[in-house]
């Protein structure tokens, strides 16, 4: 049985002409080195290429410790963080759990939107119920975080007093400075550090994501395995037979010959919020510098209903990348019928994902021949190990692809620009001028 994640670019590589791939290998392999070495831009926050070697069984037992304390203490635990801070986690616990039940403790989520209606819904929810509060926040003074945790503690806080409130709240944050530190320490929370050099769409294999995935009763030991594994085959394996450098490679090289929009596509539904964080992941680090490829996603079939002609016979700006899984975890066969007025009976007796398969590999065919480059990731199957393996890769191949398109992929000055207008037109202290300039320009 496949023990890794593979990638097949063969119906990508068409396209391009012969021997493209084979000459972008010395920058692919001096854009990793240059990570392993220190010296890539943004060489600060580099913290999470060997991170997942790092976790020791220690750091996982202390996280489950706490994860056990807060699922036995709370029916509903509230991640409150934005971007990085709660898409990784996010994006595991959906590809993990069951569609059709509740976790128990349900795990929701918060401070990712300023939205005044589903703040009061969340509240009015939460009214009487036991639930916990873990704050994810480097700075605490991210506007739809700390919002967020300031009316989450004050409920919990008037629910079950300041003293009982303080054992249901559990801090991740900066090691020494910063509000949320500050708040951690004078009020006693269990805390833990985001360390300096990983950024937030980089952290989910920090106590960012493992603390809520942990709370989720998914394994994570079993998820830094996979990413361990995934970080010593991309540091090991030849050019040819490295998936991260095999990815890498095929992004730079469309994107050169004109394809400036990446389509993530997957055929399970369970794997929208990895697309979510992917998205996040890559957008951030290389939309920069009036360069980057933007990326978009589609859940198949589904969206083959919506997005499908526009894929098929739009602008040749694209180009798609498809996550599969070889094998689900469960077995459904369609049923045969008597009548057969849905002219399936045709299918009768095959399982379902044969279906699926033969829907997946029938949309490649027929998008390849609109002009669409296909690359296409394979997972095993849905699991703790192998989405560990993914997350790294797809982190570990945003890192050497932003090197070779020549931006720092660990930066973020376009998010800050949206942050100063808003805390001018909200008058905030200190942003006087800004105010005053905003406002006679919308007069």
């Amino acid at each position: 049985m496949q023990t890794t994640i593979t990638i097949d670019s063969q119906k990508a590589a068409q396209f391009l002409p012969q021997g493209a791939v084979a000459s972008i290998k010395n920058e692919v392999k001096a854009a990793h080195q240059a990570l392993e070495d220190g010296t890539s831009p943004g060489s600060d926050f580099l913290g999470w290429l060997h991170l997942p070697a790092s976790i020791t069984p220690e750091i996982l037992t202390d996280l489950q410790g706490t994860a056990r304390q807060l699922r036995e203490s709370c029916d509903v635990i509230v991640v409150a963080g934005i971007g990085g801070s709660y898409l990784g986690a996010r994006a595991v616990i959906e590809a993990l759990k069951n569609q059709f039940e509740e976790l128990t403790p349900r795990i929701l989520f918060a401070g990712n939107n300023i939205s005044e209606d589903y703040l009061a819904e969340l509240q009015e929810y939460l009214s009487g119920k036991r639930f916990g509060i873990i704050n994810i926040s480097k700075s605490g003074t991210t506007t739809e975080t700390a919002l967020a945790f300031r009316l989450l503690r004050a409920q919990l806080e008037k629910q079950l007093g300041r003293e009982a409130a303080r054992k249901r709240i559990v801090a991740i944050t900066d090691a020494v400075k910063g509000a949320a530190r500050t708040t951690a320490d004078k009020e006693g929370y269990k805390s833990y550090v985001i360390p300096d050099n990983v950024g937030g769409r980089f952290s989910v294999l920090t106590p960012v994501g493992l603390l809520p995935i942990a709370c989720a009763g998914m394994d994570i030991e079993a998820l830094v395995k996979g990413a361990q594994d995934m970080e010593t085959l991309a540091r090991t394996a030849p050019y040819a037979e490295n998936p991260v450098h095999q990815y890498a490679a095929m992004r730079n090289l469309l994107y050169r010959d004109g394809k400036k929009i990446e389509i993530l596509a997957n055929f399970q539904p369970k794997l929208h919020y990895i697309a979510e964080w992917w998205k996040q992941l890559y957008g951030e680090s290389e939309g920069k510098d009036k360069l980057g490829i933007f990326p978009a996603s589609v859940d198949l079939t589904t969206d083959l209903h919506s997005m499908g002609q526009w894929i098929q016979d739009g602008e040749r700006s694209i180009f798609e990348t498809v996550i599969s899984v070889a094998e689900p975890e469960r077995e459904v066969r369609v049923p045969g019928d008597e009548e057969n007025l849905d002219g399936l009976n045709f299918l009768a007796g095959k399982r379902v994902d044969e279906v699926n398969k033969m829907a997946e590999l029938g949309t490649q065919l027929a998008h390849v021949d609109g002009g669409v480059p296909n690359l296409r990731i394979v997972l095993p199957r849905l699991t703790e190990y192998y989405i560990g393996q993914l997350l790294y890769f797809f982190e570990l191949g945003c890192g050497i692809s932003g090197n070779v398109l020549g931006v720092n992929p660990f930066n973020q000055p376009g998010v800050e620009s949206y942050k100063k207008n808003m805390f001018a037109l909200l008058d905030k202290p200190g942003y006087e001028a800004e105010s005053r300039a905003i406002r006679e320009r919308l007069g």
